[in-house]
């Protein structure tokens, strides 16, 4: 009999206890704007942090509450995205913002860059960056052990015979990828900039060409090819300014180390 009341006594404490959290949670919920929920039902739930908010939450709480923030930051959710947001809040979607998309500065596969010792580290590009580079002889280059691949949610990385390369297709241009890599090889551009350079080497030209077959030597050609100016050497290697680029691709057809790349006009994204 004692047992039975036990029980009745414990279940009339649960009830009772029951009672006063929901009580409490109706008077001390803090309330949120509906619009904010309406925002939020529209995002993809990446949480990758490219529209310049900690994650989707954020975002839908800024968008909702400041008109000045732009209804079409969610790189992942595109036009269509900013379309739902701006219908949810009755605002303008505005044009479509050029598609952004990662690129790798660096064409040093396997068979193109020489090694200086033998690498037996845990496989991390992180750690291994901060020791022998993995024994690379470069020391700019990618060191090919996937940090990007782990870190992007889109499966847009690949290490590809030893070098990180960018599924265009699949990338939304979050910037995950460049966050992770510690030799800052991986930056974010419009997809319409479809002329880089896959080189970041600071070492002189003679240096370059003496640890990597694919690695720029500063030899100015592509300046001097480059009708609009786009191009400049900068830490002995070439760069090129998007801004005045026009993508005729002269200057890769004038590099003598066939390394700046030229993305097929039918494929800007």
């Amino acid at each position: 009999m004692e047992f039975v009341y036990s029980l009745l006594l414990l279940g009339a404490v649960a009830l009772v206890a029951g009672i006063i959290l929901t009580i409490a949670a109706k008077f001390m919920a803090v309330p949120v704007d509906p619009n904010q929920i309406k925002v939020r039902e529209c995002l993809p739930g990446a949480n990758c942090g490219a529209c310049g908010f900690a994650g989707c939450d954020d975002y839908a709480g800024a968008v909702a509450a400041d008109p000045s923030v732009p209804v079409n930051a969610c790189v992942p959710g595109g036009a269509a995205v900013a379309e739902a947001i701006a219908a949810a809040l009755g605002r303008e979607a505005g044009d479509e913002a050029d598609p952004l998309v990662a690129r790798v500065a660096c064409r040093g596969t396997c068979d193109k860059k020489k090694k200086v010792s033998a690498y037996t580290g845990f496989r991390s590009c992180k750690m291994a960056a901060q020791t022998t580079k993995a024994g690379n002889a470069c020391q700019f280059g990618c060191i090919g052990f996937g940090d990007c691949v782990a870190a992007c949610k889109f499966g847009a990385m690949d290490i590809i015979d030893g070098v990180a390369v960018v599924n265009r297709s699949k990338c939304v241009g979050c910037g995950a990828c460049a966050n992770a890599c510690p030799q800052n090889l991986i930056t974010i551009a419009k997809a319409s900039s479809r002329v880089f350079v896959g080189c970041s080497s600071e070492d002189k030209g003679a240096d370059t060409r003496k640890v990597c077959e694919a690695g720029c030597i500063a030899c100015g050609k592509c300046v001097k090819t480059c009708k609009f100016d786009a191009i400049s050497i900068v830490d002995n290697h070439a760069v090129i300014d998007p801004e005045k680029c026009k993508n005729c691709g002269m200057c890769a057809k004038e590099c003598p180390m066939h390394i700046i790349q030229v993305v097929p006009r039918n494929f800007t994204k």
